[in-house]
Parts: C-alpha cells; sequence; structure tokens
C-alpha cells in the first residue's frame, strides 16, 4: 500500500512521513502501514497540512440576529466558506467560535473578493425554508458599485445575455446565440467626481460573475476587479485593493412567520483597505 500511495501522492505530500505518523487511516480508522497489501475499492483518508493563512483584515458586522438567522455586513476578501486556501480565514467558521452556533451555514453565495450583506442560519432545521426563497428567486437584492462615470451611458438599462462560466477558467463569458439566463438592471445613483459614480445594481438572476461581466459589458467596469476587463497577477494575501462592489440591500418575506425583512449594509462605497 505504501508503494502504491507513494506514487501517487508523493508530488504532494511527504508520503512516508505521513504513513510513519498514522496520518492515513482506513474508513474503519485504522492507520494504514506501508507493508499492507494494496486493497482495491478502498478508502484510504488522510488531511494535509494547512498553509498558514494570512488574517484577513476587516470586522464581520452583526446587521442582525435571531433564533433562526444571522445576517451579517461581510468584509472583502473575506471567503464565505472554508474552501481552497482559506479555512479559518471563512465567514463560517470565524462566527460558528465566536457565536457559539457549530451549525451556522450561509443561505446563499457572496464571492470572496465581494462585500456585504450574507444570511445564514443558525441550526440545519432552518436552512430549508430560506435557502428555498433564493432557489426560487423570491429574495430582493440590491448591489452598489463604484466606477467610471461616462454621461453619455443612457442609463437606466436592463442588460441581458446568456453567460457561461468554464471549470478551470477564472472569467466567465458571453456565449452569442443562446437564450439569456442572466438580467440585471443598471442605474446611476451618484456621481461622485467628474471620472467616478456609483451604480445601483438589481440582478434579477444569479449567475457567476453576472454583475461584474455586466458592467464591463456597458464599459463601465467595476473599480480594482481583478478579472475584468483584465486578469491581474494579485497576491491571495493582498488585500490593498478591494473589489468596489457591495451586496447593499435584501429583502424577503420570511417563510416561518410571515414577516418582512429587509435588511441594509453597514459598509457605503468607497470601500478602503480594512484593518483589525
Amino acid at each position: 500500500m505504501g508503494a502504491w500511495l507513494d506514487e501517487r501522492l508523493s508530488e504532494f505530500i511527504d508520503v512516508p512521513e505521513f504513513l510513519g505518523a498514522g496520518r492515513f487511516v482506513y474508513a474503519s480508522g485504522e492507520a494504514v502501514a506501508e507493508s499492507d497489501l494494496y486493497r482495491p475499492h478502498t478508502f484510504v483518508w488522510f488531511h494535509r497540512d494547512l498553509r498558514e493563512e494570512a488574517s484577513v483584515p476587516g470586522k464581520i458586522s452583526i446587521v442582525h440576529r435571531d433564533e433562526r438567522i444571522v445576517v451579517i455586513d461581510k468584509p472583502p476578501f473575506l471567503s464565505t466558506i472554508p474552501r481552497g486556501r482559506h479555512v479559518k480565514q471563512s465567514v463560517v467558521v470565524r462566527l460558528r467560535a465566536e457565536l457559539g452556533l457549530p451549525e451556522l451555514s450561509p443561505l446563499h453565495r457572496l464571492d470572496r473578493v465581494t462585500s456585504g450583506l450574507l444570511i445564514l442560519a443558525t441550526e440545519r432545521k432552518w436552512r430549508a425554508p430560506y435557502q428555498t426563497l433564493f432557489q426560487r428567486g423570491e429574495v430582493g437584492k440590491v448591489y452598489r458599485a463604484l466606477a467610471a462615470y461616462r454621461p453619455e451611458l443612457e442609463l437606466p438599462v436592463t442588460v441581458t445575455n446568456h453567460l457561461a462560466k468554464r471549470r478551470g477558467h477564472l472569467q466567465a463569458e458571453v456565449v452569442e446565440g443562446r437564450p439569456a439566463n442572466a438580467e440585471s438592471r443598471v442605474e446611476l445613483e451618484t456621481v461622485l467626481d467628474e471620472s467616478r459614480a456609483v451604480y445601483r445594481l438589481t440582478p434579477r438572476t444569479g449567475r457567476t460573475h453576472q454583475l461584474r461581466m455586466h458592467m464591463w459589458g456597458l464599459g463601465v467596469p467595476i473599480a480594482d476587479d481583478p478579472l475584468y476587463p483584465e486578469v491581474r497577477d494579485v497576491s491571495v494575501d493582498d488585500f490593498d485593493h478591494p473589489l468596489q462592489l457591495l451586496a447593499s440591500e435584501l429583502r424577503f418575506t420570511d417563510p416561518v412567520d410571515g414577516q418582512s425583512r429587509r435588511f441594509e449594509a453597514v459598509r457605503s462605497l468607497p470601500l478602503c483597505g480594512e484593518s483589525d
């Protein structure tokens, strides 16, 4: 078994060290020995060492908390869930410990580089009723974005197209000739100066990178976007230039008690690099 593991995993981990420390185990919990015979169709488990994660600056602001949901204003660069190179530095890991809620889990997505409102269920039993709202498109969302001011741009406008995100590709793409699957309303909200403005964005659908793609398509890509219009080589631990996109409002009818809910972000544009 040891030779088989070494052949397949030596590029990623020190297999002899893992074997010697008993870090490979079978489903039963029994440690894998180097001398064990190869067992086909058998699961072998191990945990890789996690890299040292730089502490993501910025406060997780609690906007609302009750027995069923927690609504937060997420700082930029903080992952929603443990994923890839971001494990301890994620909303779920931080807040489960801080709030003493071991079953806390997000009800929708918010990109790591996007700031603003995120709703989480306090317990597993509350997930289904609230997730259904998002799946049915019954949650009203408003974003704000900082981008270049173009007085010749005719607004408001509703942007519709077919967006696709291919595995292994950082950018999404517009697929011509396909039925529209993405729709966003874009309005000019505030002109800050002769070169910058704040735009109000109302997505009617929730495709990956939808708002970023639609703003780019209008010729006003969101400020400090590391992917659009060009992919920039930005260190994962570089927190100086947050994407100027804020999930600023959420509204829905509570599926449990029928109450009308509306939440607003604490943050506002322009976003600056934050410190703890």
